[in-house]
């Protein structure tokens, strides 16, 4: 039975083979870099492996599976635009390395390939591809828009939270089983089958990323930790703050985020002591949990080999568990 890393490797070499080498160079050169970056590659590995549940052929989904991780790295180049996000996996975001001009560009052309890619698929299921392609592509975009919409809001709440992530992050992760389950012969209800596990792994990820931002080891996770707080996103972890904190505790939160004046790291470092007095890591850790534990019930109902299953598993337990 092939493992993670059998995946992962398989994709990650392919990858690699592909030729993104075009003129003009200065548009070219970001993307190899983008895509040379140390990356985990999950959304592909997730495809492949759905597709092989339902006996498939895994190189029967290696363009979708490419498609997908092209049109991820779109996100996050425009993405550390929009976040002025200094650091990428531990090295200079695009924009940064060359200018905001060029990273818009390199990253618009990553979309136009990723459809270069999604539509190698059998034509008789081509249009599902696509319609979930589309579909989640436009989701993704909502889910930003509202990412930056919070930022200035003042009155956000966990559920309108909960729903942003799911748009913004965990609908790529179910289209990816999505894909991969119809290229692998599934039927549109097995596939679906997939979704809601999709959703609540994809959920309880963004949730492990918010709470790497704050309380992660920068050299593990590759990111300057505490650019959240200081974009003044509202977070699970600030949001559930809010929600058990004292009066004073909660208005004195409110200033720190709405204040231009405290120094960076003072700032990061007072919204941390609030988090820690509130205990907020853990109250995250078990929201994180309960999202995975509701992957695990949808998984239950897959009706395909439980060895095969295992395969999702151990990816959900990597996605949960990560310290990067």
């Amino acid at each position: 039975m092939r493992e993670y890393e059998d995946y992962y490797s398989y994709f990650e070499n392919r990858l690699q083979q592909e030729k993104f080498t075009r003129q003009p160079y200065q548009l070219y050169e970001p993307i190899l870099y983008t895509l040379q970056l140390e990356g985990k590659r999950i959304r592909p590995v997730l495809t492949l492996i759905a597709c092989e549940l339902f006996g498939g052929n895994i190189e029967d989904a290696l363009p979708q599976a490419m498609a997908i991780e092209l049109f991820h790295n779109f996100t996050l180049i425009h993405d550390d635009i929009m976040d002025n996000a200094p650091l990428r996996r531990g090295k200079q975001s695009v924009f940064k390395k060359w200018d905001p001009n060029i990273a818009i560009l390199s990253g618009d052309t990553l979309f136009a390939l990723a459809y270069q890619y999604v539509q190698k698929a059998n034509k008789s299921i081509l249009p599902d591809i696509l319609d979930i392609f589309n579909k989640t592509a436009i989701e993704v975009c909502e889910g930003q828009q509202y990412d930056l919409n919070y930022e200035i809001k003042n009155h956000v709440s966990v559920e309108q939270y909960t729903e942003m992530i799911r748009l913004k992050t965990a609908v790529l992760f179910s289209a990816s089983l999505k894909i991969g389950a119809l290229i692998g012969g599934a039927s549109m209800q097995g596939a679906n089958n997939l979704c809601d596990f999709g959703i609540n792994i994809g959920i309880g990820f963004q949730l492990k990323d918010d709470l790497l931002d704050t309380f992660g080891e920068e050299q593990v996770f590759g990111k300057k930790t505490g650019r959240d707080i200081l974009s003044n996103k509202k977070t699970f972890l600030y949001l559930k703050a809010l929600e058990i904190a004292s009066e004073a505790d909660r208005k004195r939160l409110i200033n720190i985020y709405s204040s231009n004046e405290m120094e960076k790291d003072q700032k990061v470092k007072t919204v941390k002591s609030i988090f820690q007095k509130l205990d907020v890591a853990r109250l995250t850790s078990d929201e994180i949990n309960k999202y995975f534990n509701r992957g695990l019930k949808s998984l239950e109902k897959v009706n395909v080999d439980q060895e095969e299953k295992q395969k999702l598993l151990v990816v959900a337990q990597k996605m949960v568990n990560r310290n990067k």
